[in-house]
């Protein structure tokens, strides 16, 4: 059912090297691949639009879904529109992801949307890895959005990370936050030669005692281009925090902007933001160890990225 360059596709965006266990949905070149759900996790087609329900049983803990997109195909530029809704009281894993192997001239891309209600008191971990790669010229583009709505003490923990290979994305994250609940944003992304990737995120802290931090880790390469856009909006007591750090090598160039609304009296709202150049201090220990210049850069990069 899979072949060698699914496979590794797979397990560039999902580490996944066979079909999973557990509730799946893998999508290749636009149409269903392949389908599994489980006693408490429904994934359906959704009529209306392309793209799925992701239904989740109220107390479901412990087990996860793997949604993987691959591209293969020559001119393909597809687009899905993927809801879920995860219980109240349950604790679960959501991994996505698209990669797209290139191996012409034409153009490939994927567009994902991703809609998120939280009950109250669930807990979600999701995951989304962004990889292109093929031998072909061919601009490659991925251009995810993420909409969130938290319930009250509902818990989310969002990975994003974009591995390489992708010419041009622009992502956008929207969440809405009720009372008492956390979101927690880390974004990595790493651009390279001409590429370009935008990144906009408006949190909205609608509910009292609500959190939220974002973190946003960027290595710009070559003559690359990366803009970072995060926007908190307190409306209640609440706290919310915004970190952006970016490293520059080559021509490349970035702009970050962090903005705070404070709409109430007791929100407490902060952010940092950095962008620099590897140390060349760093650098020099690295290589005083036994690493040549090239390991030492690629090992400074997977630390800050990590």
């Amino acid at each position: 059912m899979l072949d060698a360059l699914d496979k590794n596709l797979l397990k560039a965006v999902a580490e996944l090297e066979e079909i999973p266990h557990g509730a799946y949905n893998i999508r290749k070149n636009g149409k269903l691949l392949t389908r599994s759900t489980t006693a408490n996790i429904d994934i359906e087609t959704n009529e209306e639009v392309d793209g799925i329900t992701v239904k989740i049983a109220p107390g479901t803990v412990n087990e996860s879904v793997h949604i993987p997109v691959i591209l293969s195909k020559a001119g393909l530029h597809d687009t899905v529109y993927n809801k879920f809704i995860v219980g109240e009281g349950s604790d679960v894993t959501i991994v996505a992801g698209c990669g797209i192997h290139c191996g012409g001239p034409e153009p490939e891309g994927h567009e994902g949307i991703h809609e998120f209600i939280v009950k109250s008191g669930a807990k979600i971990k999701y995951v989304e890895r962004h990889y292109a790669g093929g031998l072909g010229a061919g601009k490659r583009t991925l251009n995810p959005t993420t909409k969130v709505v938290l319930e009250s003490n509902a818990v989310m923990e969002m990975e994003l990370t974009q591995i390489g290979g992708v010419d041009e994305a622009v992502r956008l994250n929207e969440a809405v936050l009720g009372p008492g609940s956390s979101l927690l944003i880390v974004e990595r992304v790493m651009t390279d030669k001409n590429q370009s990737a935008v990144s906009r995120n408006e949190i909205i802290l609608e509910g009292i005692d609500s959190r939220s931090n974002m973190v946003s880790r960027s290595v710009i390469k070559g003559k690359s281009n990366q803009d970072f856009y995060a926007t908190i909006i307190a409306r209640a007591r609440c706290h919310g925090h915004i970190e952006c750090d970016a490293i520059i090598m080559g021509d490349g160039t970035n702009k970050t902007i962090p903005a705070l609304h404070a709409e109430h009296p007791d929100a407490e709202l902060s952010h940092e933001a950095s962008i620099g150049k590897i140390a060349g201090d760093q650098l020099m220990k690295l290589m005083s160890m036994g690493m040549s210049y090239d390991d030492a850069v690629n090992t400074i990069i997977q630390g800050f990225l990590r």
